[in-house]
């Protein structure tokens, strides 16, 4: 399991408008990568339109705003448009990513088990570092800490 004080994992994916996001291209700014797990749910709209509301904030201190889930491109220009999200959305589909930072487990539902994103954020600096983890993160007050952390 990833932790704090490690080089990030490396990755590209494709976002919500085609083009494609490398993790290690963003170097000299701050990245909140944040993973959800499914576009267009109630926690997961909540939190999307927290960090949109938020994102001039973040942009002021440089830092880069990237929402991660096992959801196709198409699904998540769906979800940027219906909400007027203004920030890449990342498909995971295969969830790689998602296992490489080790939010992908198993989960629970009614007695159901199936394997999905655990929601989680990661904080990595400017020369790719972790600086903060957050795990199986609960949406209030969520964006409000993420910030206060990378204003600090």
């Amino acid at each position: 399991m990833i932790e704090s004080g490690t080089i990030a994992p490396d990755f590209t994916l494709e976002a919500d408008q085609g083009e494609s996001v490398t993790l290690s291209r963003l170097r000299g700014k701050k990245v909140i990568l944040y993973f959800y797990p499914k576009d267009d749910t109630p926690g997961c709209t909540i939190q999307a339109c927290d960090f949109r509301d938020a994102l001039p904030r973040f942009e002021g201190v440089k830092a880069v705003v990237l929402g991660v889930s096992p959801d196709s491109v198409k699904s998540h220009a769906k979800f940027r448009e219906k909400f007027g999200l203004t920030f890449p959305l990342l498909a995971d589909e295969e969830h790689s990513v998602s296992e490489a930072y080790g939010v992908w487990k198993e989960k629970n539902m009614y007695g159901k088990k199936y394997m999905g994103v655990e929601r989680s954020t990661f904080i990595i600096d400017t020369e790719g570092r972790l600086v903060r983890v957050e795990r199986k993160v609960k949406v209030d007050g969520h964006v409000e800490a993420m910030l206060t952390e990378v204003q600090s």
